[in-house]
Parts: C-alpha cells; structure tokens; sequence
C-alpha cells in the first residue's frame, strides 16, 4: 500500500498523520519545522502528501515539502469534512483532521498536479492585492455618495487618491513580472487575442490556473468550478449546479465573459442561440463561461491566436 500523509495545518503548528502505519506527530509551522518535516517524509518514502486549503497557512508546507521532493496536493477542507461526516466521525480535532485528510485521499485518490512555481504564487499574489485596493475604492466611492459633512467628503477624496496611486502601482508592478517571462508574455498576448478577454483576465488566468493548456476541456471546466453537477433520485431531477473550483478565476471569466457576449461573434451566437431554446440568461452565461474557458484552453494547448471566422 501506497504512503499516505495527511497534515491539519494551523498558523503556528502542522499535525501529521501516517497512513498505513498510524503514526502520528507535531512541528511547527516554520522553516525549522518544515526542514525536519519534509527529511523525516523522505525517509519515510511518503509517495502522496496532503494538505488542507486553510486560508493561505498551507502555502509555505506546501512548497516546502514539494521543493523537497515530495508529492503534495491541497483538498478542499468541504470535502474532507463530508468523508468523515460519512463515516460517523464527529470529532474534530487537529489529530483527528490530519488522520481524515488522509484517510480521504486513500479513499478518493485525487490527481495530483504540479503546485504552482514561486513567479505563479508572486504574480497571484499582487492580483489579489489589486483586487483587494479595487474593492476599497468602490467602498471609499460609495460613501462618497453618503457623505454629507464637506471635511467628511475631502477625507474620502484624499483617501481614493492614494488608494488609486497603489492602484497604479500595483499595476507597474505586474507589468514588471510579465516582462520578465518571455512564456508568458506570449501567453498573454495568445489570451488577449480572443475578443473580450483582457489583461486583467489573461493574468489571473495565467496567476491562478498554470494547467491551463496541458487539461482536457472537462478538467479544465471541474478546476475552475465550472462543470454542472446534477441532483437526481429515480424519477425527480433536480437543478443543477456549479460551484467549487476556483473561485478568483470564476470570477474574472464571468466579467469577461459578459464583454464576450457583446464583442465576441462565436460567444454572442452560442449564448443567444440557448437562450432562443428557452435557457435562462445566467443559464446560458454559465454555459458561455464554460465555452470561452474551453477556448482559452485550446489556444494555449495549441499556441495559435483567436482567428474570426
């Protein structure tokens, strides 16, 4: 049997559970921690380690052990709650995590997938923080609106002026590591070539989903939460539903995909042709987001520019 290890992550401690043997222990979240971890792995011959997405305290383990050498994947913390609901376990503890997160993984046997490089995780970073200044501006903007007191108003006003300087800043700041990656300035410029997609889509796409390219159009459409899943039991069907994935790309594809429906032949047609056939119109957004990230998936994989038809 396969070595399994499944690690509960915290801000300051990581447990680990060993599977088969049972064995379980503690380090800290650190590098010290992290060093010996990843030695006594090794010589454990750990051939799968698992990590729970735990709101970003995962990232260091996470690289560490796979720059180790070690093969590491991140679960969904969901998912790996319903398998141990499933098998009647309703504890929590950090132990009790570490031995589900890997009970879960011998179970399901997930994929396992290259992580994302340093310049990946550098470059995703900053389009968080812009996101993160955006939404302070249309927050600082709407108050704007509510301000009655006229000191009240120059506050705002000297605050969306700095607010729109990091902004701009920011933005030189992802030029700068585009520019240093002939790979993706390329993909970049292959991303923007189809009408409605734009820098800011290309780079999260380029930020948060590297796999782009190298997936078929049903893996490419699960990872972004994008595949429908269905709800049915003998003779009643239920609506089905997209979710899970990655949220951020999800995000920036359905903004595209709305510039798409307007600007993009193939995308309008596709999207008015549903809703002609009596599909909801978030129904059939839903479906041209699926289509255009199939698209986006397409171009990568064979390095050829949007050509209209």
């Amino acid at each position: 049997m396969d070595v399994v290890v499944g690690i509960d992550v915290s801000k300051d401690r990581l447990d680990v559970y060993v599977l088969p043997s049972g064995e379980s222990f503690a380090v800290a979240n650190d590098d010290e921690g992290l060093d010996g971890l990843a030695a006594r792995l090794l010589s454990l011959k750990a051939d799968v380690v698992a990590l729970e997405a735990t709101g970003g305290y995962e990232m260091l383990a996470a690289a560490a052990l796979s720059e180790a050498g070690l093969s590491v994947i991140v679960v969904n913390p969901a998912q790996v709650r319903a398998y141990a609901k499933a098998l009647g376990k309703r504890a929590k503890t950090d132990p009790i995590d570490a031995e589900m997160i890997a009970a879960f993984v011998v179970a399901t046997k997930p994929a396992i997938r290259p992580l994302r490089d340093e310049e990946n995780r550098a470059l995703a970073a900053l389009l968080a923080r812009r996101r993160q200044i955006l939404a302070m501006i249309a927050a600082e903007e709407q108050r704007t609106r509510m301000a009655l007191a006229k000191e009240a108003q120059k506050s705002i006003k000297r605050l969306l002026a700095a607010l729109r300087r990091e902004l701009d800043s920011l933005d030189a700041d992802v030029d700068d590591h585009i520019r240093k990656s002939p790979l993706w300035r390329v993909r970049e410029a292959l991303l923007t070539s189809v009408p409605g997609v734009g820098r800011v889509t290309a780079r999260t796409l380029l930020a948060e989903m590297p796999e782009l390219g190298n997936l078929d159009r049903r893996q490419v459409a699960s990872l972004a939460g994008l595949a429908p899943w269905t709800r049915q039991s003998g003779k009643w069907k239920g609506k089905s539903f997209i979710g899970g994935g990655r949220t951020t790309v999800r995000s920036v594809l359905f903004m595209a995909t709305l510039v798409a429906c307007r600007h993009n032949p193939v995308l309008k047609a596709f999207r008015d042709r549903l809703v002609a056939s009596g599909k909801s119109k978030i129904v059939a957004t839903v479906a041209a987001m699926r289509k255009l990230l199939t698209i986006l998936n397409a171009i990568i994989r064979d390095q050829k520019a949007w050509q209209n038809a």
